[in-house]
């Protein structure tokens, strides 16, 4: 008995459909490790100025909640596997998430699902993206905060490393991300 033309169309489509998922998920995790690659170590602080940050927002942002996660995991997978994907100014692999960005570098998954969830969960505007974007930021900096609290045995050190250089900063990528994503949403009508 042979299957009817359409069940084998919709079964291609969904093999169609779910290579194109993994290839954004698997190129959002290299696009972050890109911009991982453009760091300044400041030398006041064990945490470097990165552009990674912004590659995690904009992918959250751009492709929701959950494959934003699985890109961030997928992106921590690499980085302790040894694949030169977290930013150079670290040591490298687990050596790197138990360093100073390691809690910044564990909330990564989490800090573009709630961008993602966020922006999908109405109009996909530049407030709502903006407004995603620096709530998602807020939980990166708990995350990083208090990771280098524990370090440091200083709520006030960890704030002096992981926060202060970096506010002007990160309101850049904010509003970058949120940009890009917005325009993004706009020309290509991407769905989440």
């Amino acid at each position: 008995m042979t299957k009817p033309a359409t069940h084998i169309l919709g079964s291609y489509d969904r093999a169609l459909d779910g290579a194109l998922q993994v290839a954004l998920v698997v190129g959002a995790s290299l696009f972050v490790a890109l911009c991982a690659r453009v760091t300044l170590p400041l030398p006041f602080t064990p945490v470097p100025l990165t552009l990674q940050n912004f590659g995690v927002l904009l992918v959250g942002l751009t492709l929701g909640s959950r494959r934003g996660f699985v890109a961030l995991a997928l992106y921590l997978v690499e980085g302790v596997s040894g694949m030169p994907v977290f930013s150079p100014a670290g040591a490298g692999g687990v050596a790197q998430l138990l360093g100073a960005t390691g809690g910044f570098l564990l909330a990564y998954p989490f800090v573009a699902g709630i961008a993602g969830w966020i922006m999908e969960s109405g109009k996909r505007t530049f407030a709502r993206a903006a407004t995603a974007a620096v709530l998602a930021e807020v939980a990166l900096f708990v995350g990083g905060l208090s990771w280098l609290a524990i370090l440091t045995h200083s709520f006030a050190q960890a704030v002096r490393f992981g926060l202060y250089w970096f506010v002007f900063a990160e309101v850049i990528k904010v509003m970058s991300a949120a940009a890009i994503a917005t325009g993004w949403q706009r020309a290509f009508k991407v769905r989440a």
